[in-house]
């Protein structure tokens, strides 16, 4: 049995200075030495578990689980459901259909920036409600590779989009966990919750259309960016405090879409800059119009009905996973163990939860996306050698992302076994009245972390909880501080850059993924942080319910 320490060294300041080094180490590994990301994770790996044997005394046994329940979770179920997403994408491929669907977005709108805003925004926000854990990431990417985006930009733009709809993600499962672990009412939580990411869902369009063409582009496609953000935030505040909180992204994914699409009807916007893959100019050699400028194929009904059809069976299954007694019968055969040879309290005695692993081998995401494609594979009428040569090219893409996702997990486990998480939180925790500041930090950081908001808010929804009542403040909003703040730090996780650069055959260039979006990060962190500060004073203190 091994016990945490919160303070090895006498000094919380220093000891989490100590706690910190793997992470430190491994984003600078990323961002400033460009090292490959599956080796920048194993060196934080290794580091992780010398700073729990070395400082905090955990045995090597106790260490080396942790890290080998980590990397299964990694496996299963992180791996499964992107392997399964990406194998979908490969079927389309392979069957031809996925042409015809990027064909059909250029004639939703010939302007890639207004095709960014949809795929990756309303889209992404989509799958993500439906199964998250970087399926969004991954699917969205190879979209916006389809439509014309380089693989570099692609990617940028997926990761960038994957905030706002994460915090109701997988159905709500970031609420639902901060609810069990806090053991506040979920429907407070939702409802602040709902008041706080709104505003990254408003801004988020704007940045995309910088991202995909600079300020020239910003001033040409504003509306899309204001009819899109705006519609989704309206409705994803209005299902977070009056509605079922599985229900908020989908809902808000849905009605942004239609929005952006009535829009078009009554409004076109100015020439936009077309990108060509590998860099090349489009046929016009400058900026004009966009990706349609050769002759297409014609694509019947039941071509482009094909070519949405894996899409909309992902939709299908999900949405029936998502009822109530239909979760509850799949979640029967759904095994939870404690981890062998893992035996680890907290500093109060405490067992911790994260010894526990649950495998939902039927209910999980992965099961849903792998029999959604069996059954896309029968509808684009793909033959059994070639579903199982796509699955082997799958493999065989992701083969080092893997490696990045399964070691940056170990990665958590080890720090949040050992305690070297709950060191840090604590020297955050320890501010007083500031912690409104840091407070999504700690969100942040540990989606940072773990790739994971729920990962987060089981790590620190707690935590949250004390802090707020040792600093005065309102034990609702510091929780909820912790999932809209977790939700910035999704695109700078390892993890989900892995995903996204594996996607598209960018693996081993996660560090430039992770310089781009970072930018996007370091502005919108502090927003968030003030945000927060502001719901405690009274001029947003009636925000909190």
């Amino acid at each position: 049995m091994y016990q945490q320490v919160p303070d090895p060294l006498g000094n919380l300041g220093w000891s989490a200075l100590v706690a910190g080094l793997p992470l430190l180490v491994l984003f600078v590994l990323l961002g400033v030495f460009r090292v490959r990301a599956w080796l920048a994770s194993l060196i934080g790996l290794a580091l992780s578990i010398l700073v729990a044997l070395i400082v905090y005394g955990m045995p090597v046994g106790q260490a080396l689980n942790a890290a080998a329940e980590g990397a299964a979770f990694g496996l299963f179920p992180a791996l499964w459901i992107v392997v399964n997403a990406i194998w979908i994408y490969q079927l389309t491929v392979t069957s031809g259909h996925f042409d015809v669907l990027r064909r059909s977005f250029a004639k939703i709108s010939d302007d890639q920036r207004v095709q960014g805003i949809i795929i990756a925004f309303s889209f992404g926000a989509l799958l993500e409600a439906l199964a998250g854990f970087g399926a969004p990431v991954a699917i969205c990417a190879v979209m916006l590779v389809a439509v014309g985006l380089s693989p570099v930009k692609a990617a940028t733009v997926a990761l960038i989009a994957n905030t706002a709809p994460v915090a109701y993600g997988a159905v709500g499962l970031p609420i639902i966990t901060l609810a069990r672990v806090t053991d506040l009412p979920m429907d407070d939580l939702s409802a602040m919750t709902g008041r706080q990411v709104p505003v990254l869902a408003v801004l988020v369009p704007f940045v995309l259309v910088v991202v995909l063409d600079g300020w020239r582009g910003l001033k040409q496609a504003w509306p899309a960016a204001l009819v899109c953000g705006l519609s989704f935030a309206v409705v994803q505040f209005l299902m977070a405090n009056y509605g079922p909180v599985q229900l908020t992204d989908i809902a808000a994914a849905l009605v942004s879409a239609a929005a952006v699409l009535a829009l078009l009807r009554v409004w076109r916007p100015e020439g936009g800059k077309a990108e060509r893959i590998g860099g090349e100019s489009p046929p016009d050699g400058g900026g004009g119009v966009t990706t349609s400028v050769r002759a297409q194929p014609v694509d019947t009904r039941t071509d482009v009905a094909k070519a949405f059809a894996p899409y909309l069976v992902i939709i299908g299954f999900f949405s029936v996973v998502a009822i109530p007694a239909v979760a509850d019968l799949l979640g029967r055969t759904t095994i939870t163990f404690a981890w062998p040879g893992l035996h680890v309290t907290s500093a109060d005695g405490e067992p911790l939860s994260l010894i526990q692993y649950k495998f939902d081998w039927l209910a999980g995401g992965g099961t849903v996306l792998f029999i959604a494609g069996l059954v896309s594979a029968v509808i684009l009428k793909v033959g059994r050698r070639e579903v199982v040569s796509a699955y082997g090219r799958t493999l065989h893409q992701l083969r080092t992302a893997s490696v990045t996702v399964m070691a940056v997990l170990a990665l958590a486990y080890v720090m949040n076994a050992s305690g070297q998480t709950a060191t840090m939180g604590l020297l955050l925790a320890g501010t007083g009245a500031f912690f409104s500041v840091l407070s999504p930090l700690l969100g942040w950081f540990g989606t940072a972390v773990t790739g994971s908001d729920t990962s987060s808010n089981s790590l620190f929804g707690a935590l949250q909880v004390s802090a707020a009542h040792g600093a005065g403040l309102s034990d609702t909003l510091m929780a909820s501080a912790n999932t809209s703040g977790g939700v910035l730090g999704k695109m700078i996780s390892p993890q989900n850059l892995a995903i996204g650069a594996g996607a598209v055959g960018l693996a081993g260039r996660e560090g430039e993924l992770f310089r781009k979006v970072l930018v996007a990060s370091a502005i919108f962190v502090p927003m968030m942080c003030l945000l927060v500060y502001l719901q405690t004073t009274p001029l947003l203190s009636w925000m909190v319910p």
